[in-house]
């Protein structure tokens, strides 16, 4: 997808764990150069790592060559350095569920870019109108959010804060736009967004029917696929997102609205204590290799 003619050229990423990782193979295979903030080394080479499989999975699959592999990743620049990222012409951050955590790096980077140089978040859970208030210009704030894994999922949520400039919303619609097979939906800033604000508490009512013993993990995910069309079963899809991820956004989201939708149920809460994370961990609702199964 080209690029020229485009106001973003160059992207700043801010973090290369899971979501990371596949955002910035987004913003490379359109194009784009990325530059990917990362807290150390280990976790630079975990994370290009994984862009690599998965691009190697795509190779064998014939669906791109080895050449566009190479240039895809020739386009990613990582980095340790904040001040790396002075010259970038969009931030998304892409770190730890944490506000605190957030807002402390945002402000960070906030102090080396362009003082009207747009600043995303992707967080699934907090409260894009709060890390705007922490970061001057607010209204070059706002949510970019992508769904796991980025590289296949379509939609892209752009949420509005209280504070977001109209004219960025329509900047950012563009932007994804431009993704190639991404499509934008343009959301308020409310606990969940719009999927997830549906997702979690469909998600939980899953999991304590499986803890009441309705039926085996295996036949839930069975019944609603056959059921419903949906193309992953619950139980898988949360394998797939991680226990964890949806422990944080589900505590996130209780603690900003107090709506027992949101609330974990029990077992969500033991999983993790035990470290049955889904998929990562090798052991979840479905996931059963792990030494520990």
């Amino acid at each position: 997808m080209s690029t020229e003619n485009h106001e973003f050229t160059t992207v700043g990423v801010l973090g290369l764990g899971t979501m990371g990782a596949g955002i910035t193979q987004v913003f490379a295979a359109s194009g784009r150069d990325v530059v990917v903030l990362e807290a150390d080394q280990d976790r630079i080479d975990a994370g290009l790592a994984s862009i690599s499989a998965f691009l190697d999975t795509g190779v064998a699959k014939g669906k791109l060559s080895e050449t566009d592999k190479s240039g895809l990743l020739a386009r990613i620049t990582a980095t340790t350095d904040v001040t790396d990222l002075a010259d970038v012409d969009l931030v998304v951050e892409s770190v730890t569920e944490n506000a605190e955590v957030k807002k402390d790096l945002l402000g960070r980077v906030a102090a080396v870019v362009g003082v009207n140089t747009p600043i995303c978040t992707n967080t699934s859970a907090l409260s894009v109108t709060e890390l705007a208030a922490a970061l001057p210009n607010p209204s070059r704030v706002a949510g970019l959010h992508f769904f796991n894994p980025a590289p296949l999922q379509r939609t892209v949520e752009v949420v509005r804060a209280l504070q977001t400039g109209e004219e960025l919303v329509d900047r950012l619609v563009a932007l994804v736009d431009t993704l190639g097979n991404k499509d934008p939906i343009v959301v308020k800033d409310r606990p969940g967004f719009l999927l997830n604000a549906l997702l979690l508490p469909y998600l939980n009512d899953v999991i304590s029917e499986y803890d009441d013993g309705l039926a085996t993990a295996e036949d839930i995910d069975l019944a609603l696929k056959l059921g419903l069309g949906y193309k992953s079963g619950p139980l898988e899809l949360l394998d797939m997102i991680g226990l964890d991820v949806q422990l944080h956004a589900t505590e996130a989201a209780y603690a900003a609205t107090a709506d027992p939708r949101y609330a974990p149920p029990p077992l969500l809460r033991q999983m993790v204590a035990a470290g049955r994370l889904g998929n990562k961990a090798g052991n979840g609702f479905r996931t059963t290799d792990s030494e520990n199964s």
